[in-house]
């Protein structure tokens, strides 16, 4: 059985799997354990995980680095790459989970699925009637970042007929619009979906200008990073009234959000978990150990991320 450094936490069925197939050690047994730390030469994480770079630079027989999830953002790339380690997360897998929290957050929000849930529970309902919410039905979505998740999103709101339209680094010469610029899609948008990858080339890419341009009866969902919304002028465009609300499954600094959006009536708020369903995680666990089982075999990979 080979060992594993593990960074991060997975739910316990997930786990269970990975404890049959690997022997996985934490960074303190690491820390005490030379011997030990020579000879790993494969670490397995979470996407949410920060993988830090002087824990790389500090185990000279690593491989590879096998995520679970989509997103990379969090381990250092270049790094890994000047040090020939694989670094392998888990495409496909996800993308329907994903996609049908996203369109559950943009119902949510819209028809304040919350709200509602607190208005009957409270007794409010024996005295009022709930306002009024928003159809979803005629309205404009944008989607910034049409990859894997970002198509499976297109194609369930598809049915509710609204009109579609995307911008991201090419025209995909779909059935769907290209908006080349992002302020313009904004614009032209009821509805902005965030669906695009983290990183230094989308962080803030969200921001003060994008939300005016949006306008006050326009809704942001965001299943991709908080690095990709500029957090502290979400926050005051909601509390001026610059949008009319946002669903984020995603924050910055997670799971230490900030306080202010909690006091917020325009905001629909989800624990980062976008792929968190039973199914899926087992799924997503799987194709990691299978990567690692690759690259233990032959020192290959099935879902390498470009280097």
């Amino acid at each position: 059985m080979h060992d594993l450094l593990q960074i991060g936490k997975f739910p316990p069925l997930a786990q269970d799997i990975i404890d049959t197939e690997f022997r996985c050690h934490s960074l303190e047994a690491l820390e005490q354990d030379q011997a030990l730390r020579t000879a790993v030469r494969a670490l397995i994480t979470r996407s949410n995980c920060v993988v830090p770079a002087e824990v790389i630079e500090r185990l000279p027989s690593l491989g590879i680095i096998a995520t679970c999830g989509v997103g990379y953002d969090l381990i250092p790339i270049e790094l890994a790459a000047r040090r020939q380690v694989i670094v392998t997360n888990t495409p496909d897998v996800l993308n329907a989970a994903v996609a049908e929290l996203c369109v559950g957050l943009l119902f949510a929000l819209l028809r304040q699925i919350p709200q509602g849930d607190r208005f009957t529970r409270s007794g409010a309902w024996r005295h009022a009637a709930f306002p009024l919410g928003v159809s979803l039905a005629g309205k404009r979505v944008g989607i910034v970042g049409l990859g894997r998740i970002g198509k499976e999103v297109a194609r369930r709101l598809e049915p509710f007929g609204v009109t579609l339209a995307y911008c991201g680094r090419t025209d995909q010469r779909l059935a769907w619009r290209f908006e080349p610029d992002l302020h313009q899609l904004a614009r032209d948008s009821d509805i902005l979906i965030l669906a695009s990858p983290g990183g230094r080339a989308t962080e803030h890419m969200i921001g003060a200008s994008v939300l005016d341009a949006l306008g006050p009866q326009g809704y942001l969902i965001n299943i991709a990073r908080g690095s990709v919304v500029n957090q502290q002028q979400l926050i005051e465009a909601l509390e001026r009234g610059a949008i009319g609300g946002a669903a984020l499954d995603v924050f910055d600094a997670e799971p230490d959000i900030d306080p202010r959006l909690f006091e917020l009536d325009n905001v629909v708020l989800s624990p980062h978990v976008g792929s968190a369903t039973g199914e899926t995680r087992i799924a997503m666990a799987r194709l990691t150990l299978d990567n690692l089982h690759r690259f233990f075999e032959d020192g290959t990979a099935l879902t390498p991320v470009p280097a």
